[in-house]
């Protein structure tokens, strides 16, 4: 993270210096500034299956016929201005403020503060499994199809057994991703490797994706000495340099703005690859998120930035939590190019994200994905959302709407699924995460200097103290720590 920083931080000096406006794509003339917007592209056409742009997407217009692109002006004489004004009548004057032309009018009229539909909910499957058509999506073959499947119904097994030891016990903390399968696995079977991931907290399906081992997964939890973190973190806060997934922080929204300069400084360095940052909905209602969008927005950052609107940010519903029609219409005010999907959906989040890929790093531009979706599962073991929200409803979602098995529905029409491999897989799965977890479980801890290393060459005088403190203090009462944890 430090090393993206710091790289963002030197080209975004190098590049202002030697070019100044020239990324915003302005042509510097000498009497007069003015900017006037480009167009490049034909309007978008209403009657273009979504299809044509997910396979062409630079056949998406970047003109002012769509609101969800961003702008390039160049300068122009102010004589030119001025004649505008003065043969246009008071109805249709046009001025170019500093941004853009902007149309007068003489009527009063405030904006309203939502449209009269909401924006509409990009969908593949039915809730039967089945396509709604057969062009809006990208195809996935056998092999991809039945991976993704696996994946999700390795998420539920492990989800089950993490949440047990639990409450058993066994672990301090865990986090499901109960009704969110399809935002995981799809997401990540539809990213490359090299892409960065900038996660939250509910995403380990997309580490699952690119390989971290059950086992890895079970000694983060138990915060054992094969712990990558080295025992520091709560459990479920992953992380994995060579799976190229940045390490969970527990601060909310903080991961979009590194997102971002990552972005940037990939951008910078010519690199065929973005960044991808997850969030819910109660990520939005951050100061984080709203300087992400403005900044990538403004860099022309190829970062994709996920959401997973799941209605409830812990005990907050979103009705607690902004009047805006959701999230994917602050990607409009921002200038960033936004789309609502279907969360539940497998097929829809795959494809939708294959194409914003496609458009980050082909036009070097921010996308915003909203993924409908529901909290089928508790916020965390902390939490028991039967408190403020009805068990019917919950209940209701976890079957009637569960992503796992729409798709399995799916990939069974296709013949490339049954219930032999249902049965065998779940019972593999839990077989192999039952034997990860005793081995994490009677895996030696960190030894105790870990606490003060890593951050310090030569560690600080009031860190050494703390370390001396802290070894006569389990001196005097060793009873009070455990027994297998090394001095």
């Amino acid at each position: 993270m430090a090393l993206y920083t710091a790289r963002s931080r030197s080209l975004i000096h190098h590049h202002l210096l030697k070019s100044k406006l020239a990324s915003l794509g302005a042509v510097i003339n000498q009497n007069c500034w003015v900017p006037h917007f480009t167009d490049h592209h034909p309007p978008l056409s209403p009657f273009r299956p979504i299809h044509h742009y997910l396979r062409n997407p630079d056949a998406i217009p970047t003109n002012d016929a769509n609101p969800f692109l961003s702008h390039r002006f160049k300068f122009t004489h102010a004589g030119k201005r001025l004649d505008l004004i003065a043969n246009s009548t008071d109805d249709t004057a046009v001025l170019n403020f500093p941004g853009g032309e902007v149309k007068f009018t003489p009527e009063m009229k405030f904006i309203p503060q939502s449209s009269t539909e909401r924006i509409r909910c990009y969908r593949v499957l039915d809730d039967n499994g089945q396509p709604i058509t057969n062009r809006n999506f990208v195809q996935i073959n056998e092999e991809v199809a039945v991976k993704m499947y696996s994946d999700m119904a390795t998420l539920q097994v492990m989800d089950t057994i993490f949440y047990e030891a639990q409450r058993q016990g066994r672990i301090s903390f865990y986090l499901t991703t109960i009704g969110e399968e399809a935002i995981n696995i799809a997401s990540a079977a539809a990213l490359h490797f090299d892409d960065l991931i900038f996660p939250q907290y509910r995403e380990p399906g997309v580490l699952l994706w690119r390989g971290f081992t059950l086992q890895e997964f079970a000694n983060q939890c138990f915060g054992n000495k094969a712990d990558y973190g080295k025992g520091r973190q709560m459990p479920i806060h992953y992380g994995s340099s060579k799976h190229n997934y940045i390490t969970v922080s527990s601060t909310v929204a903080t991961q979009l703005p590194h997102a971002v300069g990552a972005a940037y400084a990939l951008k910078m360095d010519g690199r065929d690859t973005c960044t991808v940052t997850y969030f819910g909905d109660g990520g939005t209602s951050e100061g984080d998120f709203h300087a992400a969008l403005n900044f990538a927005a403004v860099m022309e950052a190829p970062v994709i930035f996920i959401c997973r609107n799941n209605g409830w940010a812990i005990s907050t519903p979103v009705s607690d939590q902004f009047r805006s029609d959701g999230i994917a219409v602050r990607g409009q005010a921002y200038g960033v190019r936004s789309i609502r999907v279907d969360g539940n959906d497998a097929l829809a989040m795959f494809s939708a994200v294959e194409a914003a890929r496609r458009i980050a790093i082909n036009e070097q531009r921010p996308i915003l994905i909203e993924a409908l979706t529901y909290r089928a599962g508790h916020h965390s073991t902390s939490d028991d959302s039967t408190k403020y929200r009805p068990a019917e409803e919950i209940e209701w979602w976890r079957i009637e709407q569960d992503p796992v098995s729409r798709f399995r529905k799916w990939i069974e029409s296709n013949g490339w699924w049954s219930d032999e491999a249902e049965s065998k897989h779940r019972t593999t799965i839990r077989k192999q995460l039952l034997d990860a977890i005793q081995v994490a479980e009677k895996s030696e801890k960190p030894p105790i200097t870990e606490l003060f290393a890593d951050v310090y060459d030569v560690p600080p005088s009031n860190l050494v103290e703390q370390e001396r403190s802290l070894r006569e203090t389990m001196n005097r009462h060793p009873q009070d720590f455990p027994s297998d944890f090394p001095f």
